[in-house]
């Protein structure tokens, strides 16, 4: 299979030396209109029932919209959560033969919307091996103004692997915790990112990262793709995870089911059914 030409071995490098890199043109401008739109379509459609203003969400909630396993009601996403550049991109950037998908996710952030909280996404997944990664996909580009995404360079070579609660507990700025104030952490500091329409950024499932508000007047639409290198295996977790729940996936075992499908290498067109879903 042809290697994604945008993915030069300096970018290669610059993601394994910093836990993150934006990756140009890998959706053309009628892709990124499409599947735009499909994403519109199924977050209207997953959100329809919510009708509480911004100021009435929790501090959660007022970061983003956020409606995960698109893929599996929403075939018009399918093609771009299995997008083969995408899966590609993201097994090279790994160094691994073959990735798998965790899931995938909308992160919409509202005119209006907050920061998002600084974290790692590793550890809010049960995944013993660290070999995970993330595609961040700006249908609009994303600018400062926008809730552009910062990263801590470097900061997944540096041993941690940190829960940190930005569901529930107080935000930094309102007293909470601070995980960029660890000493581990010390000399790094946020590298804002602004992603141009067709790039995707892909981030390391321990690099540090977080996004500014949104202070614009529409709405950042972002489609998240999550990767894991296929043979990896089940660990405790903090908590139950529907991942390997619903396929019912024991500590140690390897993580492989119709829920977490292959997502690269696959066939030439070909799309894994939903769980529960025979075969055509």
């Amino acid at each position: 299979m042809t290697a994604v030409a945008t993915l030069t071995p300096q970018l290669v490098e610059d993601f394994r030396q910093d836990g993150f890199v934006v990756v140009p043109d890998l959706l053309a401008p009628d892709e990124l209109a499409r599947y735009g739109r499909a994403v519109d379509a199924a977050v209207a459609r997953r959100s329809a029932h919510d009708t509480r203003p911004l100021v009435q969400k929790s501090r959660y909630e007022q970061s983003f919209v956020q409606c995960q396993n698109l893929w599996e009601d929403s075939p018009d996403v399918r093609p771009l959560t299995f997008h083969a550049r995408l899966g590609e991109t993201a097994a090279r950037l790994l160094g691994v033969g073959a990735v798998r998908l965790w899931h995938d996710q909308a992160l919409y952030k509202e005119s209006g919307g907050r920061e998002t909280d600084p974290h790692q996404d590793h550890p809010y997944w049960p995944i013993v091996e660290t070999d995970t990664i993330t595609a961040w996909i700006p249908f609009g580009g994303s600018t400062l103004a926008g809730g552009a995404m910062g990263y801590l360079p470097g900061s997944h070579r540096r041993g941690l692997r940190e829960f940190v609660d930005i569901f529930t507990g107080p935000a930094p700025a309102d007293g909470g915790h601070d995980p960029l104030a660890r000493p581990e952490l010390a000399g790094l500091a946020p590298v804002w990112v602004e992603v141009p329409p067709g790039a995707v950024a892909f981030h390391h499932g321990l690099t540090f990262h977080l996004a500014r508000p949104n202070s614009t007047g529409t709405v950042r639409r972002v489609h998240t793709v999550i990767y894991f290198a296929d043979g990896s295996t089940r660990g405790e977790g903090r908590f139950p995870h529907p991942a390997v729940e619903r396929a019912g996936i024991p500590v140690g075992a390897v993580i492989a089911s119709d829920v977490t499908p292959l997502a690269w290498p696959r066939p030439d067109g070909d799309l894994p059914d939903p769980p529960g879903q025979p075969p055509a």
